[in-house]
């Protein structure tokens, strides 16, 4: 549980120098297109996503497996989890606000840096690609509200009933002490967010979740906000975040990660720095809740990490769909 499993992949620096006549020349040489194209058929299309989300990575690879892009990879992989009434922190069964709304957000980002977003949508299960629209169809980044619902339903979407038996009963006994406070996810899911480097090299990356469970009403995290909860850069990388999203907002942490990569960082080092800046700031409460961060860059690197123990992220490569436990910072609990 405790052991560092992301898997680095061979990286293209120095592949020059079997090229060139000199160290100078080498110095400038640019890898042929021949040998880059056949170490990225080794290792790419990879999919990645946050916690335990086997059915949505493997539905996300499909799409990549029928000619489908990165960006209709990470949408249809977040439906899946959308859809998925059991979850109850995504989507159709969501747990409600205290009182007793499934209120979702949503963000999707495509590889030239176009983005869509939709914050505290209620009746439409499928909030992801509702913000695809608002990326495709709009001038707009994000729609809030009633304003967002009643786009989604002049696209097509249809409206329904989020709130299931289950999150009601679930609502209705914390309604007994009405007590809150974030908790720390040791429940293997929560928010979904998702990565894509299809075969060609180019990034994508969406956002979902209903939010904390019985927040106060009209609350928004940071996983509808580009650079917080989600930040691509096809240069570089992507990342995208789980956990308290207001601790998240305060670091910008997605595009923390992604400008730690262009600086020279792996994924990996990327997001044990992002943590770091979260648990080293004055009066931390770090203690009493959970972030989490999954990255990968433009050589197809991934990395993982987390406050405390429990978190996962999900990859898929190369035919193998696995969940792989991240390691932490929190080793006193």
């Amino acid at each position: 549980m405790k052991r560092r499993k992301f898997l680095k992949n061979a990286s293209l620096s120095g592949i020059g120098l079997a090229l060139g006549k000199s160290l100078t020349s080498c110095a400038e040489t640019t890898p042929s297109d021949s040998v880059i194209s056949t170490l990225e058929v080794a290792s790419l299309p990879l999919v990645i996503a946050t916690w335990d989300v086997k059915n949505a990575t493997a539905k996300a690879w499909e799409v990549l497996q029928n000619g489908g892009s990165a960006l209709d990879a990470v949408e249809q992989g977040c439906r899946v989890e959308e859809a998925n009434e059991k979850g109850q922190s995504v989507g159709k069964g969501g747990l409600p606000d205290r009182d007793g709304n499934v209120t979702l957000d949503a963000c999707i980002m495509n590889q030239n840096g176009d983005c869509g977003s939709v914050v505290f949508l209620q009746n439409i299960t499928h909030a992801v690609s509702v913000a695809r629209k608002v990326m495709e169809d709009t001038p707009h980044v994000m729609l809030a509200g009633s304003g967002a619902e009643k786009f989604a339903l002049q696209k097509g979407f249809k409206k329904e009933n989020l709130l299931t038996e289950d999150s009601k009963k679930s609502w209705e006994a914390w309604k007994v002490k009405s007590e809150y406070s974030p908790i720390i996810n040791i429940e293997n899911h929560d928010t979904i967010g998702m990565l894509v480097i299809d075969k060609g090299g180019n990034l994508s990356g969406a956002c979902t979740t209903s939010g904390l469970a019985y927040k106060l009403n009209g609350r928004v995290g940071d996983s509808p906000i580009i650079g917080s909860g989600l930040f691509v850069d096809n240069e570089i990388g992507a990342a995208v975040a789980t956990g308290l999203g207001e601790e998240v907002v305060k670091t910008v942490g997605s595009f923390l990660v992604v400008e730690l990569m262009r600086q020279g960082k792996s994924p990996q080092e990327a997001c044990e720095i992002a943590i770091r800046r979260i648990v080293d700031k004055p009066n931390s409460n770090y203690k009493n809740f959970q972030v989490g961060y999954i990255a990968i860059n433009k050589q197809g690197q991934t990395g993982s990490f987390s406050i405390h123990q429990w978190f996962s992220m999900t990859k898929f490569q190369q035919g193998k769909n696995e969940t792989i436990q991240s390691e932490y910072f929190n080793k006193d609990a």
